[in-house]
């Protein structure tokens, strides 16, 4: 926090004025270190995201999460609905590692890594400046009555923010319902009119987000900029403004000797106001707006340039650095963080390693008990599935009984089975095991194995007649 007591900037948020209506925030285009550094993160993720989709690997999309037919693809490998404990641990890791990282750097995955920030403050503002020029233009065009010149202006500007909006929309149709669903969609764009408004109403909802909600999505829908309260503390490294050396603020004079008349560094230009796209004075301190996009920084560097002062006014630094001269990053909570982020990832680990390229699963057939056969055998009934969970083929495939003296037949097949890649197969099993051997409830184990490899085993239950 700096000296100024005055806190009612607290009260409300720089998008909405006193009457309640929008306030629109016209940012000043940004330039500088920080904003090349983002601009050349964004180009390598949004060619990530664009392409993500149509690379092939061994045949199969490389990402792919197709929900209503349940068919997923990361990094070319196939999932199923059976593969969930792997994706749930992947979002439990995910939501860890954001947590372990707004602990030490704040928001710093808004300012870098958020798509709604990459797309809004990357792609479609630098559009706007495009058409409509910076600050001072866009300003005067809002002001500007209802002409060709406007009309031209964001008429174009809107066009391609449609298009745009159209081109993220298709990607993410690849993504969900597949890059080759997706060409032919294009390919025979009359084929299916329900598709075609289910399509255009999601293009609507993104050109909606970045041409009329802009930074709301931060400020107002968005939950993480609330739990940022709850996870920063003194030591969390964010973008803040060094009060002690900037305050006391004066506009400079020439010739003057601002230390002699105890006046900080900070010259109140208003340049990290201007260039803020949420529309904060990061002056004030933290504030939940913040989305530590660093344009504030590079503004606050090139005034300090200007006027022969060091940088780092406005710079990456904890509130306990700037008080103290220090800071701590490791303290016990961010250990604690740690400890379970590397936990958690070594069992997620372990688990995408271990986890088999032949799934079976064992159940007895609802509504049966056993047979008492007339050789002396007791016969229970199965339902097996199978799934190949590869990109192979694989022949010959056997099923067996793993730890009981028995006979297992699969119904219908020579107790030899083929799967082709990604097929999900059921078959009818029958086990006869003794009379004399098995009474009541017995566990049995049964395995799949190619060549005399086992690639998978279950754990079921066998049901014999209970010993008199």
């Amino acid at each position: 926090m700096n000296t100024n007591s005055n806190e009612s900037f607290r009260d409300s948020i720089g998008t909405i004025n006193e009457e309640g209506l929008r306030n629109w925030i016209h940012p000043k285009k940004p330039k500088g270190k920080h904003y090349r550094n983002r601009t050349i993160l964004s180009i390598i993720l949004l060619i990530g995201f664009v392409v993500g989709p149509f690379i092939k690997v061994n045949g199969e999309q490389f990402m792919l999460f197709d929900i209503l037919e349940r068919k997923f693809h990361i990094f070319g490998r196939p999932f199923f609905p059976q593969d969930f404990y792997l994706l749930a641990l992947a979002a439990v890791l995910s939501l860890v590692f954001l947590v372990l990282f707004t602990v030490v750097y704040g928001r710093i995955f808004c300012g870098w890594l958020c798509p709604q920030t990459i797309f809004m403050e990357m792609l479609f503002r630098n559009i706007e400046y495009f058409f409509e020029g910076d600050r001072p233009k866009q300003m005067k065009l809002d002001r500007m009555p209802w002409n060709a010149e406007k009309y031209r202006k964001r008429g174009l500007k809107w066009l391609v923010f449609y298009l745009i909006s159209l081109g993220i929309t298709t990607v993410m149709l690849a993504y969900v319902a597949g890059a080759d669903y997706t060409i032919n969609f294009w390919k025979h764009p009359f084929g299916d009119v329900k598709a075609w408004i289910i399509y255009l109403i999601f293009t609507t909802v993104f050109f909606f987000v970045f041409a009329w909600f802009r930074e709301q999505v931060c400020i107002i829908a968005c939950p993480y900029g609330r739990l940022q309260g709850v996870l920063t503390d003194e030591n969390t490294i964010m973008v803040a403004y060094d009060y002690k050396r900037g305050e006391n603020r004066a506009p400079m004079r020439k010739g003057q000797d601002r230390e002699a008349e105890g006046l900080g560094d900070c010259i109140d230009c208003n340049q990290c106001v201007l260039v803020c796209p949420t529309g904060i004075d990061i002056r004030n301190g933290t504030q939940l707006e913040c989305i530590n996009c660093t344009a504030c920084i590079d503004a606050c560097d090139e005034t300090m340039d200007a006027i022969g002062k060091p940088r780092g006014l406005i710079r990456y630094a904890s509130k306990l650095s700037i008080e103290e001269g220090h800071g701590k990053i490791f303290t016990p909570r961010v250990k604690f963080y740690t400890v379970i982020l590397i936990g958690l990832l070594t069992v997620f680990i372990y688990l995408f390693a271990h986890r088999p390229s032949v799934d079976l699963k064992v159940l007895r057939t609802r509504g049966q008990v056993f047979t008492e056969l007339p050789d002396g055998n007791v016969q229970n009934m199965y339902q097996a599935t199978i799934i190949n969970k590869s990109n192979r083929t694989y022949q010959d495939l056997k099923i067996k009984l793993m730890d009981a003296n028995g006979k297992l037949t699969v119904s219908g097949t020579q107790n030899s089975l083929d799967l082709k890649k990604e097929e999900v197969k059921q078959v009818i099993i029958f086990i006869d095991l003794p009379k004399a051997k098995y009474h009541g409830k017995k566990p049995i184990n049964i395995g799949i194995y190619e060549d005399g490899k086992l690639l998978d085993s279950y754990k079921t239950v066998f049901i014999a007649p209970v010993a008199r």
